[in-house]
Order: structure tokens, then C-alpha cells, then sequence
């Protein structure tokens, strides 16, 4: 009985080594082609960038403000359908937890579909819009030009508005940020914005649609250098706790062996002896 309890508990630790090396096979594959896709999104994300920068100076030099009323808040939460990337996604539900909490009156346009797991059991009634299909292939201008209009064209309302995503900061950190969004009332009524010449409603209507874009556009690119960078340190880490994990199992698989085999060693001198002795 004691060979058998040891050949199985030697079979299962078997089994266990083989499940966890071909864990490490596969995040090690996911870390090589986040790697890649990294490389390319940070590329992208230096042209992006004037999008974004370009679009709220605009906003700070003037002065623009979001507006009083009981329109209520929208936030857009930049996200995507694709996971094993550490808090990328957590961090926005987060954030965007607590704000609904404090403003009941919130609704979220929610672009990617992670966080709308996040948010669907609790808050489903606070969500407006879902975009879904986002962070398969590298965002372009027109997704974020497509996102734009489809909010515009639903009629959302709004006093005061931002989008929250996830700034890349280096390989290994990044920082969930949120960027003010304003009404076409509110850039119409700022303060410096006579600086500007030529600006009737139609302008400032077509800038505010552009704007938005601009906005999306930018913080989708920064969202997924961020998602890119954040799955690539967490399939090392996962390769790598794999690897310990595997160093642990092969030990504890080889100190069993050993332990059966001297088992069956005392066994085999034991009756010879007994053999011995009786004749």
C-alpha cells in the first residue's frame, strides 16, 4: 500500500510539473509577442501624442470651464476586451466606482469591454455606451473619429465630463489619469476666447467635434502602450514564478523517487534477511 500511495503522489506530481512547464511555454510566448506589440505602440504613441497636448493647451489658454447645472457628469473610460495585464483595467473601474458613487447623476461611455464587466453588476444603469472590439489591432484615427461621432449622435449631456485611461509612464509603470472634457456651451462660453478670431458657433461646434476625437485618439494610444507594457512585465513575472514553481516540483518529485526506490530497497534486503534467517 505504501508503493502504491508513492507511485500515485509521484504520477500526480508528474502531472503537475507538465501543466506548469507548458504554463511557462505560453506565457513566455505571450511576453515575446507583447514585446513586439509594445515596441510598436510606443512608436505610435510619440505621434500621438500632439493630439492630445495640442487639444487641452487649447482648452488652459482659454480658460475653458466646465459648466454649472444638473446636466450631470459623463466619464469616458478608456479601456479594452483583453486581459492578463495587471490593474490596467481594475484601476479605471476603480476610479470610476468611486466618482459614481459621489455623482449618481454619471453616465459612462466605456470603450473596451473589461470594464463594463467591471461596472455591469452594480452600475448598469449608469452606462451609456459600450464599445466593444477594442485593443485586437493598434488604434487609428478613424476608431477614435467612429467613437466620437456615436457619442455625439447619442445625445449625452453634460455639465462636466473627462476621460480617464492609463498614461505610460515607463516599461514597468503606468499612471491612470483623467483629461477634462468640455460641452460646446462651455468652449463657447470661456473667458479668453475672443483671443481667437473668426469663431462663430459653426467653429466652435466642428472644433469641439475634432477635439474629441483628438482626445480619444490620444488617450486609446496611450491605453494600450500602457496595456502592451503592463502584460509584458506580467508574463515575466508569471514565467518566472513558473520556473521557481517548476525548480520546487522537480525537487519535491525527485525526493519522492528516491524515497520509493529506498522504500522498496528496505523492502527486498528486509525479506532476503527474513529468507536467511528462517532457513
Amino acid at each position: 500500500s505504501q508503493q502504491v500511495r508513492g507511485m500515485a503522489t509521484l504520477k500526480m506530481i508528474s502531472i503537475r510539473l507538465k501543466s506548469v512547464k507548458n504554463i511557462q511555454k505560453i506565457t513566455q510566448s505571450m511576453k515575446m509577442v507583447s514585446a513586439a506589440k509594445y515596441t510598436k505602440a510606443e512608436r505610435e504613441l510619440k505621434l500621438a501624442r500632439p493630439y492630445g497636448i495640442g487639444a487641452q493647451e487649447f482648452y488652459k489658454k482659454a480658460e475653458v470651464k466646465g459648466e454649472e447645472g444638473e446636466k450631470g457628469q459623463l466619464i469616458i473610460a478608456v479601456s479594452s476586451d483583453r486581459g492578463l495585464c495587471g490593474a490596467v483595467h481594475s484601476s479605471i473601474g476603480r476610479i470610476v466606482k468611486t466618482d459614481i458613487a459621489a455623482n449618481p447623476n454619471t453616465k459612462v461611455v466605456i470603450v473596451g469591454d473589461k470594464v463594463r464587466n467591471i461596472l455591469q453588476r452594480l452600475y448598469a444603469k449608469n452606462i451609456a455606451m459600450v464599445v466593444t472590439e477594442v485593443g485586437r489591432k493598434p488604434a487609428v484615427f478613424g476608431d477614435a473619429a467612429l467613437v466620437a461621432q456615436s457619442i455625439i449622435n447619442s445625445g449625452i449631456e453634460f455639465s462636466k465630463g473627462k476621460i480617464l485611461f492609463n498614461a505610460f509612464r515607463t516599461v514597468v509603470s503606468f499612471r491612470t489619469t483623467e483629461m477634462p472634457l468640455y460641452s460646446q456651451n462651455a468652449v463657447a462660453n470661456a473667458s479668453k476666447l475672443p483671443v481667437y478670431d473668426s469663431l462663430d458657433s459653426d467653429v466652435i461646434q466642428s472644433y469641439t467635434e475634432f477635439s474629441l476625437a483628438s482626445l480619444l485618439f490620444y488617450s486609446m494610444k496611450e491605453n494600450a502602450t500602457s496595456e502592451q507594457s503592463s502584460r509584458m512585465t506580467a508574463m515575466d513575472n508569471a514565467s518566472k514564478n513558473a520556473g521557481e514553481m517548476i525548480d520546487k516540483l522537480t525537487m519535491t518529485f525527485n525526493r519522492t523517487r528516491q524515497a520509493v526506490i529506498t522504500r522498496e530497497l528496505i523492502e527486498i534486503i528486509s525479506g532476503a534477511a527474513a529468507l536467511e534467517t528462517k532457513n
